[in-house]
């Protein structure tokens, strides 16, 4: 190589060291920032944060966003002497498949022995668009369950570098220290809807609602491929503990809508629990003993009292 080229090369890697050196710091106080922003993610960051920021459980309730909200952890605590996380999201990112399931083998603390596990279900976490042929193309593939690997990690830095895609200083800024949202997900995994409960308020969300559900019944069906995973949970929950299938309740018209779509659901719920030898709680007949906000939802006084029952419903079996 001619000396001029030795000598321009030279220059360059001097030149580019000097760069480095000079840009290095503010990399590393750009790093510094991000992480003490990530600090301060809780329950307010968003609808799934928390699921994977606490300590993995031995006692855990599945579902979707039903099971969300209408199941209360700190109800369940009180009765049954025993911690309690809630890992339901909600019908795109959990229903009941291969993706959950992954998802729950990583989230359950592999030393439970005697664990108790409340597999919330209604008919639409366990069906699937009739059009969709392939695993590879269910809904749930894009779903944070579906890429996590750490679930006990706080703050959890990859959930909030894959998820979140808001500006991290909304995270600081929109902290529940400085007022918790109307959606807030506690750190056992309820998450509280704080809503306007005006009649009118809650009828036009119900209308609403039965649209979205009278639409969905058109184009969904009952899956084979979501049964059978259901089925291989309620299997490798029943050698780490006491199983329990409940149905949660709908408003009135969300249940003609259901029991229209699938008129032998409860009937299939109770096949699968006599089959698996587990109990099976089925309170979608009571629909009229609690208040909805959406007619799809628990309100959270009425999830209390929901919780409250189930419980006791396993204490009775208990003692059977």
């Amino acid at each position: 190589m001619p000396t001029s080229g030795i000598m321009n090369l030279f220059i360059f890697s001097f030149s580019m060291k000097k760069f480095l050196i000079k840009i290095v710091p503010y990399f590393v106080a750009v790093l510094i920032v991000f992480a003490i922003l990530g600090s301060y993610a809780d329950g307010n960051t968003d609808d799934n944060y928390m699921h994977f920021a606490v300590k993995k459980p031995q006692n855990i309730i599945l579902g979707d966003s039903r099971g969300s909200q209408g199941v209360v952890p700190g109800i369940l605590k009180n009765k049954l002497s025993a911690d309690f996380d809630n890992f339901s999201l909600n019908i795109v990112q959990s229903p009941y498949g291969q993706v959950y399931f992954k998802a729950l083998k990583r989230k359950l603390d592999p030393e439970t022995k005697n664990g108790i596990f409340i597999l919330t279900v209604g008919p639409w976490n366990l069906s699937l668009n009739k059009s969709i042929k392939s695993e590879k193309d269910f809904p749930e593939v894009h779903s944070p369950l579906n890429d996590m690997y750490l679930y006990d990690r706080s703050p959890n830095y990859e959930y909030l570098l894959k998820h979140y895609t808001r500006s991290w200083f909304k995270i600081y800024t929109e902290r529940a220290d400085a007022g918790r949202s109307n959606s807030f997900l506690h750190d056992d995994g309820w998450m509280e809807i704080t809503i306007d409960m005006n009649a009118d308020s809650v009828a036009a969300r119900t209308r609403v609602k039965e649209m979205d559900y009278i639409n969905l019944a058109n184009t969904v069906e009952l899956s084979p491929a979501r049964l059978k995973a259901f089925n291989e949970i309620i299997n490798y929950l029943r050698t780490k503990g006491s199983v329990y299938i409940v149905r949660i309740p709908t408003s009135k018209s969300l249940t003609i809508i259901e029991n229209k779509k699938y008129p032998h659901f409860s009937k299939l719920l109770k096949d699968i629990g006599h089959k698996q030898n587990v109990k099976v709680f089925d309170f979608s007949k009571n629909y009229a003993d609690y208040d909805y906000t959406d007619g799809n939802h628990m309100y959270k006084e009425s999830s209390k009292k929901l919780t409250a029952q189930i419980a006791d419903s396993i204490i009775m079996s208990r003692s059977k």
